[in-house]
């Protein structure tokens, strides 16, 4: 049995208004491999051509591709391209069996005078999840406003897709509103915003209740107006988060949709925040102001669909 396939190109370009005489980029842009996500292809291509790139994993596991380019330039363009083989979650969960949110956030409040002199438990990576992160505070409203997901013994998992739903019926989606630097606590009073929004303030909201959560970022699938084709070029990235469950594991949730990501979604990273998993950010020498494009193609492909390349 397959799953469903994409290719997937990302094409990001930089135009100066004056000359840029070198820079250095970090690229997060190849989707993450997973038990639900198969990566078959994957190049990323850029104009100058790189004095040097180099391939590396950072503390969250997603692969960067790192390089410096030393060729004077006005203009500068990275295209990545994947193909990729997205399997569907499993349905047979029943998340009601999830333990109560009031356990979960136990489990991850361990202090030495709580547990009264109980050995200290073995050191949990994920534990920082729970924290605050330079684009998710923790705030009382954020508790509040989530409260109302969380009434005494419901299960997380059920509790935090309430809040997933909460948002998407309570918020606007409105692409002037926000920029990436807009704090939760205004998303939260102006009920508007973006998939990043939104992924970030249900994150504040279960961490501001001690609950770990984690920020994603990817791609998903969009259908054109009915009775037009599909353009090249006219998706964008997109944001959702994960939960993390005792038995269950991480189970991811997309306020934008109301929806528990499926074959529409592709995984590229996840972190903290968006700080941690953004698509290309570097330092530039010169160039003056620059203008930034960004086109994203999601494409339903039947394999190979890359040359060269035999899918088994």
């Amino acid at each position: 049995m397959r799953g469903t396939f994409y290719q997937v190109e990302h094409v990001t370009r930089y135009v100066h208004a004056g000359r840029a005489s070198t820079s250095q980029h970090v690229a997060c842009l190849q989707p993450r491999v997973s038990p639900r996500l198969t990566l078959h292809a994957h190049d990323l291509d850029v104009d100058p051509a790189p004095g040097a790139m180099v391939e590396r994993l950072d503390y969250f596991g997603n692969v960067l591709h790192q390089f410096e380019i030393l060729t004077p330039y006005l203009e500068m363009c990275a295209v990545s391209r994947s193909l990729v083989e997205v399997w569907p979650r499993v349905d047979s969960i029943n998340f009601d069996d999830s333990p109560s949110w009031e356990s979960v956030r136990a489990a991850n409040a361990w202090n030495e005078e709580a547990a009264g002199g109980a050995e200290v438990p073995p050191f949990d990576p994920d534990i920082e999840y729970c924290f605050a992160s330079p684009y998710v505070t923790l705030d009382p409203a954020l508790a509040d406003f989530a409260r109302a997901s969380f009434p005494q013994g419901r299960p997380f998992v059920a509790g935090a897709i309430d809040l997933m739903r909460r948002i998407h019926s309570e918020f606007r989606f409105d692409p002037g509103a926000t920029t990436i630097t807009t704090p939760i606590t205004r998303v939260l009073s102006e009920r508007h915003g973006v998939c990043q929004d939104f992924a970030h303030l249900q994150i504040g909201c279960l961490r501001s209740l001690g609950l770990p959560a984690r920020y994603v970022s990817g791609y998903m699938l969009t259908d054109p107006p009915p009775g037009q084709p599909r353009l090249v070029g006219a998706d964008a990235s997109h944001a959702w988060l994960s939960i993390r469950c005792p038995r269950l594991g991480w189970i991811d949730l997309d306020p934008t949709n109301d929806a528990l990501p499926d074959v529409r979604h592709v995984t590229v990273a996840w972190g903290r925040d968006y700080g941690d998993v953004s698509p290309l950010r570097g330092i530039v020498l010169g160039g003056q102001r620059q203008t930034l494009h960004v086109g994203v193609s999601v494409i339903p492909v039947d394999p190979p669909a890359w040359p060269g390349l035999v899918v088994s």
